[in-house]
């Protein structure tokens, strides 16, 4: 569903991923070209975000580079954290803070978790996945750092349109599962056509000297799955939430196990 219109100012810039319209504004101008430039493709210019964040950058130098992420919810809002960034977001009044670096990077991990509490209380989820459209169809690709997702990708034949390699958005509707393009870029360096498709199957990923696809059980599907979705926050509800995700996914997608070596003929059995 497309997004309200509405006049958009020059210090803020709208993201609409997977269908959900964030809005950030900041008074640093250069920051704001920066993310227009380093997010271009899922920009949304005159749309009405569903909330929006008061970003104030700061000094690199001021913050703890190897600090753990940091995801709670607290007194009616998300509190999330890592060295490089400290976030408020308040679901009820649609409204956040962020202080962070002048880096797109930490705001890239800031939306990577908004977008993991937003798709718990819809059915969906993010997971470390590479995924492309096929004939109308979307093909998911899971595995670990190392198991080739972005070999995969690289492989894939000229008819194949990109989603992402590094992290799908999967979301649901009804019965329904749908692959969105991200711009959360991998080892390719590309960010992802911003379209959906529905999703034919998700295939695990390993190395080997042959492609060969096997069955996998229900509970390996889920647990392998699991492995593989992205999710910060220790709260009991939305943890819960996730892992119905998850077990509803796998009773309604083809999961298959995927054997590969790095050779392009690998489409014409998955796709």
């Amino acid at each position: 569903m497309p997004c309200p219109a509405r006049a958009t100012e020059q210090s803020e810039v709208v993201l609409e991923i997977g269908g959900s319209a964030i809005g950030f504004r900041c008074e640093d101008l250069a920051f704001v070209d920066l993310l227009r430039e380093r997010y271009a493709g899922f920009v949304t210019l005159g749309c009405q975000p569903n909330f929006t964040f008061e970003i104030d950058t700061i000094n690199a130098s001021s913050v703890s580079q190897d600090a753990d992420v940091s995801v709670r919810w607290h007194s009616g809002r998300w509190d999330l954290e890592r060295g490089d960034f400290r976030a408020e977001w308040d679901p009820r009044s649609a409204s956040g803070r962020i202080r962070q670096t002048a880096n797109p990077f930490a705001l890239d991990s800031v939306l990577r978790i908004v977008h993991t509490l937003l798709l718990a209380r819809k059915g969906g989820f993010l997971v470390h996945a590479s995924s492309a459209v096929r004939n109308g169809r979307a093909f998911l690709f899971a595995g670990v750092s190392g198991a080739g997702k972005t070999t995969i990708a690289r492989l894939a034949p000229p008819d194949a349109t990109l989603l992402t390699d590094e992290i799908s958005y999967v979301t649901r509707r009804a019965d329904q599962y749908y692959a969105h393009g991200t711009p959360f870029v991998g080892e390719l360096g590309r960010v992802g056509a911003n379209l959906r498709a529905p999703i034919a199957a998700l295939y695990l990923l390993n190395k080997g000297p042959e492609n060969k696809l096997e069955a996998v059980s229900r509970a390996d599907a889920v647990r392998s799955l699991l492995e593989n979705v992205l999710f910060f926050a220790q709260d009991p509800e939305m943890v819960k939430l996730v892992f119905q995700a998850a077990c509803d996914f796998v009773c309604r997608v083809l999961v298959l196990r995927l054997t590969f070596a790095p050779d392009a003929r690998v489409w014409e059995m998955v796709a």
